[in-house]
């Protein structure tokens, strides 16, 4: 997140079967149980008919650079709903406030300000530990929490009273692309150096086996510290294996393991790098010397963001250079929004219910208004965002998404606006 290799394609491949993911407390129609989730105390939250959104997304710490377009997507679709008419008749509205990372608390106290607002639901948080660190104060109060970025495998089992949904598809896939695309550019032998914690050990884990099931060889698997001050004796251990191939997982830490593998001569014109959402940059590399980075390749979840939504979010934020994961904050509000719709109610445990619903099954379309004037209508509909045709599993994760593989050029920058290619596949429930 492995039976065997992705096919290589231009294009999105045939939907593939993967590893089960399916959760507990799931009633198998593709909406979770526990829809009465409670608040402190015990009593049932309760809404008021106006819906309230709430933000925890990275405005600092290491995921900082994925922030702007996040917030960019959020805004977007607050912006485009109330000016359709808002949710249940009335305007929405947001709370942006940080994430940061877990080297601090930033995002506890991010949460605890949002559910002092009573907010109805959150977006985020982009990292994977940090959302399993705020997971039970959301859930727990009763709040839908919807992250647009966190992939972490453990997300998927959680414990959530099925309140915990995400538009980014969990590891299982990403970690079979990335092993898939190192076998398929001929490096039989692979090291994998990935930061400890939820996202990088689970991420790790899903790339071995698919080296592994594509006939490849994991010759060294280092789980770091990310708050380590030097990777030398790491880097090392790579150097006496002498891969074909180096996976590095992690965040902003991970420009000093590159700087390290320069160093000692693992330079990526002689070994292929292979970077992750969490490290597919182009802000953390620019200070290296031209064409460090040239030619590493990155996997990212999710398929292109049109140009005509691109323009949209640069006009939310003009200074937008990426826009990994806006599509996916997009469709997030637009989904709970449409949710909100569909069980007339701003109750998170109403919302949850009706997440799985208004993704499969109806007349497709893919923006608010017209999907609201269905639900209006009495039609069913079936949601496709930005992101691709966004539909939920058991679990309230994607049942179907896409990576995109992105490339390194001479400026260590990569075109975050086209992927090399895109490889897709079937999460089943």
């Amino acid at each position: 997140m492995i039976r065997r290799a992705l096919a290589v394609a231009t294009a999105a491949v045939s939907a593939l079967a993967l590893a089960a993911c399916g959760s507990s407390g799931t009633d198998g129609a593709g909406t979770r149980a526990s829809d009465t989730a409670s608040a402190p105390g015990g009593t049932v939250a309760k809404g008021d008919g106006t819906l309230v959104l709430g933000s925890v997304l990275p405005q600092t710490g290491n995921l900082s650079y994925l922030g702007p377009p996040m917030f960019a997507g959020v805004d977007l679709a607050v912006k485009e709903i109330n000016a359709a008419g808002g949710v249940l008749g009335k305007q929405i509205s947001v709370a942006h406030t940080d994430s940061g990372d877990t080297t601090t608390q930033i995002a506890a106290q991010s949460t605890d300000s949002l559910l002092a607002k009573k907010v109805d639901a959150i977006v985020g948080s982009a990292s994977s530990s940090v959302s399993l660190s705020i997971l039970d104060k959301i859930t727990g109060s009763g709040v839908l929490m919807f992250s647009p970025s966190a992939t972490g495998i453990e997300l998927t089992n959680a414990k959530d009273n099925g309140l915990f949904w995400r538009t980014a598809p969990p590891d299982v896939l990403q970690g079979r692309v990335l092993g898939d695309l190192a076998v398929s550019e001929g490096d039989d032998t692979v090291a994998i150096v990935a930061m400890q914690d939820a996202y990088g050990s689970g991420l790790a884990d899903s790339t071995e086996k698919a080296v592994l099931a594509g006939g490849g060889e994991v010759v060294e698997k280092i789980l770091y510290d990310p708050k380590a001050a030097d990777f030398s004796a790491d880097v090392a251990k790579v150097k006496a294996k002498n891969p074909k191939g180096i996976v590095l997982i992690g965040f902003a830490e991970t420009s000093k393991v590159v700087q390290e593998l320069v160093k000692q001569g693992l330079t990526s014109d002689k070994h292929h790098w292979y970077m992750v959402d969490g490290n597919l940059s182009n802000t953390n590399y620019l200070k290296f010397p031209k064409g460090t980075m040239k030619g590493v390749k990155g996997t990212l979840p999710g398929s292109e963001a049109p140009g005509a939504f691109q323009k949209k979010l640069l006009e939310v934020n003009p200074d937008l250079d990426v826009f990994g994961y806006g599509p996916e904050s997009y469709d997030a509000v637009n989904l709970i929004a449409l949710a909100a719709e569909a069980a007339k109610s701003d109750v998170g445990a109403d919302l949850a219910a009706k997440l799985g619903e208004v993704s499969k099954g109806g007349e497709k379309c893919n923006a608010f208004k017209v999907c609201a004037d269905l639900l209006k209508a009495g039609k069913d509909i079936d949601y496709d965002g930005v992101s691709g045709p966004v539909e939920f599993n058991d679990a309230g994760d994607p049942a179907t998404a896409t990576i995109g593989i992105y490339q390194f050029g001479q400026n260590n920058t990569f075109d975050a606006a086209k992927a090399l290619e895109y490889r897709s596949g079937n999460i089943a429930g």
